[in-house]
């Protein structure tokens, strides 16, 4: 993302099963520091995940961002080279992001991208329908998942 002063690198935590954004972070670095935040803020929020599927970025390849997976025995996934279609739900999101909202305004500071993509992932989460969850929002398929996990 392009605020009129500088760039921002943004990281998200999703639920491949739902689509639904757990938690995530913009920075102005692509430092691993910030994806420790999003990976363990999802953690604590939502549990450890079976299998966490990445790009093979600097800072997911990373010691420190692998050791924190592998603590927690989380297995762990990562694209080939050039392959995005590895991670085709969070690429698709993006997608989504950039033309639903990031060009659609002059986002001029990081607070205002901040609180621009607060907003938008909001109602991605809670009122966006997807045709793939059989019209119903990330939120309503997250909660009927957890339902059907603690019937099972």
């Amino acid at each position: 993302m392009q605020p009129a002063r500088g760039f921002l690198y943004m990281v998200a935590v999703m639920d491949w099963a739902t689509r639904k954004v757990l938690a995530w972070r913009v920075s102005n670095t692509m430092e691993v520091e910030f994806c420790l935040e999003v990976l363990e803020e999802a953690m604590a929020r939502f549990g450890r995940p079976e299998i966490f599927n990445t790009d093979q970025g600097s800072q997911f390849t990373s010691p420190r961002f692998t050791g924190l997976l592998l603590k927690a025995g989380v297995r762990i996934s990562m694209d080939g080279r050039g392959r995005w279609m590895d991670n085709v739900f969070i690429e698709r999101l993006w997608c989504s992001l950039k033309y639903e909202s990031v060009y659609l305004h002059a986002f001029e500071t990081g607070s205002e991208v901040r609180g621009g993509l607060s907003k938008w992932i909001g109602y991605y989460n809670a009122r966006r329908p997807h045709s793939a969850l059989a019209g119903r929002t990330p939120d309503e398929a997250y909660a009927a998942n957890e339902l059907e996990k603690l019937a099972a």
